[in-house]
């Protein structure tokens, strides 16, 4: 049990720690589209990400691949920049095709963040004989925290377009533009070549 709740807390702080906010980041990028009505969308984009860097991490953690740090740390705000713009971009489009789009988004950009954590996550597992468990209870603990965070984005988001009548296309445009502010920096900073 003990060895349960450190895993846990792991998943839960690795999202929802202040200073690698670039999760958090990323969560608001994916989820700023949404509201309360698409809440099985939401916890399929929160879902597949999760499965994305459960996936990526299960294979770094079993020395199966093993990838350059400094690629992954830039790939990352990469992801987020992307995701952000695309909500831009395709603001006058459908609903359904943002959606599909965000849900490639959430499985393929959880395999580069997952990545980013493996390094840190496989020498803490190089004494462990099973790692199987531990990775679930660190998946747990990252859906827990992913829903935290993207339920504090849709309520911030009900708040904003039904007491303060921000309409749904500022919401969107001003905290993608927001993420794309924060994040340019972070890419400048993690040039690797």
């Amino acid at each position: 049990m003990e060895d349960f709740t450190l895993y846990l807390k792991l998943g839960l702080y690795h999202v929802l720690d202040w200073q690698a906010y670039d999760h958090i980041l990323f969560l608001i990028a994916l989820a700023v589209i949404y509201n309360f009505t698409n809440w099985k969308k939401v916890l399929w984009l929160i879902t597949l990400f999760t499965i994305g860097h459960t996936i990526t991490l299960s294979l770094a953690a079993y020395n199966i691949i093993s990838i350059n740090i400094e690629i992954v740390e830039f790939l990352i705000p990469v992801t987020i920049f992307i995701t952000a713009l695309v909500n831009i971009v395709t603001l006058k489009k459908s609903k359904q095709k943002s959606s599909n789009i965000n849900l490639i988004f959430a499985f393929f950009f959880g395999l580069i963040h997952g990545l980013g954590f493996s390094n840190y996550f496989k020498m803490l597992m190089d004494d462990t004989e099973s790692k199987l468990l531990p990775l679930l209870e660190f998946a747990l603990g990252i859906e827990i925290a992913q829903v935290i965070i993207v339920l504090g984005i849709l309520i911030l988001g009900y708040i904003a377009q039904n007491f303060f009548r921000v309409s749904k296309r500022d919401w969107v445009l001003v905290l993608s533009s927001i993420v794309i502010g924060v994040v340019i920096p972070m890419l400048t900073e993690r040039i690797f070549w």
